[in-house]
């Protein structure tokens, strides 16, 4: 995925506070996080001979002491001059159970460029905490809030994420648009390469060629046959 400009300024954030670490040993990883608002909270690992939470896992502890709500997204950076960090496993799965619907910014390892992910790709066929109930976030580029807020976008298909039935939060990337309540009421599993107008409600001829154009250009390394989720949802007036 490409970059916006918040997400950027998360990475720039962590960044920042990297650029001040090296002189303890202690303390060698800066984390940022963003939450629905626009605010970007920060944090720094605490290493012990005991253990210590990483920095992902103190950012997120700052921003629920802020009362943030969902994180939409993490980045971490080390010291001296180390630059962008993919988080541990442990980091993953905790960002999983309770901020499901979060990007994650990482390195490219081949490229060196920095890539954008969401969590769900980092920790494929995961486990889910039973008891872990996270507000979910349904993302959506700015140029849809007034067709979502007006309900006459009510269908989304995504790739790499993992969504389910219930309430959650319209949430519209690098705007300063808060985000709306919504219910999805379905989430159908389909290969790509088998989708049909009738799956997404398209009547126009080449319509669907279209739409999986456009869904490429969202998801430029999905493959063929991926598999995506064809996401029903509604707009409801009720606060989360």
């Amino acid at each position: 995925m490409d970059l916006f400009d918040s997400e950027l300024r998360v990475i720039a954030a962590a960044e920042e506070l990297a650029r001040g670490l090296g002189t303890d040993a202690n303390h060698t990883v800066a984390a940022a996080a963003m939450d629905t608002t626009g605010a970007i909270h920060t944090g720094v690992n605490v290493h012990h001979f005991t253990g210590g939470p990483c920095a992902e896992v103190v950012v997120i502890g700052a921003a629920a002491a802020a009362n943030a709500g969902p994180l939409v997204t993490i980045a971490a950076v080390g010291d001296h001059s180390r630059g962008l960090l993919a988080p541990c496993g442990r980091c993953r799965q905790v960002i999983l159970d309770l901020h499901p619907d979060a990007l994650v910014a990482v390195p490219d390892d081949i490229t060196g460029q920095r890539s954008i992910v969401p969590i769900p790709a980092l920790l494929p066929h995961s486990y889910r905490h039973p008891e872990s109930a996270p507000t979910r976030l349904l993302r959506f580029h700015a140029r849809y809030f007034d067709a979502v807020t007006d309900g006459t976008k009510s269908l989304t298909v995504r790739w790499n994420e993992s969504h389910r039935t219930g309430p959650a939060l319209a949430y519209f990337e690098n705007t300063e648009h808060g985000p709306l309540p919504v219910e999805i009421s379905s989430v159908m599993v389909k290969r790509l390469d088998e989708l049909g107008p009738e799956d997404l409600d398209l009547t126009r001829p080449g319509a669907l060629d279209r739409y999986i154009g456009n869904l490429r250009g969202h998801y430029p390394t999905m493959p063929a046959d991926a598999s995506v989720e064809i996401v029903r949802f509604r707009r409801t007036a009720a606060d989360i």
